[in-house]
């Protein structure tokens, strides 16, 4: 059992390691899957982080898990430091420049992922198209050089430029962009519809 004093000592280095990141507490929560009402509980010692949690902090923010845990070392280890880009990491990128990979990205941080190849970048899913295969919330990890084959999922511009997730579908030798939920249509590109990139991994958002 978690003694009250390790809850509160714990809670205390991860809010110390969100403030060293520059995050708010609500940009903190939502890039872990959680609420900002538990994390708020965790770092004022009200609650108990999961291992899940402990285990998302160090792979996606590089926080240094002696130092988290038991308060040893430095708070962030030095080859993955969220602020250093290295191999194994992958700028989060909030915007996707119009001229995307060509085009300058402004990453505010870097996510740190297990035997991740280098040149990919990262995105957080939004909605439900591509659900169960990728959810509302999760990480998704991709790469721009792409060369795609039948069942792969892409990221393209929409309609309005925006970007989004589908399935590559080639039929009879037409293509079609499908979403994994059944609720909605797939649909042909068009001349104005550019592939972004090909999706590499996804990390599910953390569940407490």
């Amino acid at each position: 059992m978690i003694s009250e004093e390790y809850q509160a000592v714990t809670g205390a280095r991860i809010r110390e390691a969100r403030r060293a990141l520059g995050l708010t507490q609500k940009e903190f929560a939502a890039s872990l899957g959680i609420v900002q009402g538990f994390l708020s509980g965790i770092e004022t010692g009200r609650k108990s982080p999961s291992d899940t949690l402990l285990i998302a902090l160090t792979h996606s923010y590089g926080i240094n898990p002696d130092w988290l845990s038991h308060g040893l070392g430095e708070a962030f280890k030095d080859s993955t430091r969220a602020d250093i880009p290295a191999g194994g990491k992958a700028p989060l990128l909030e915007v996707i420049p119009e001229n995307f990979p060509q085009e300058g990205t402004h990453a505010g941080r870097y996510i740190s992922v297990p035997n991740l190849p280098g040149g990919c970048y990262a995105i957080v899913c939004y909605g439900d198209f591509m659900a169960p295969t990728i959810r509302d919330g999760d990480l998704v990890i991709f790469t721009p050089e792409c060369e795609k084959k039948s069942g792969d999922i892409i990221l393209v511009n929409n309609r309005w430029g925006e970007p989004i997730l589908r399935r590559y579908r080639l039929r009879d030798a037409e293509v079609y962009l499908a979403p994994d939920n059944p609720a909605y249509a797939p649909f042909k590109p068009d001349s104005d519809t550019r592939t972004i990139g090909k999706v590499v991994e996804v990390w599910r958002k953390m569940l407490i």
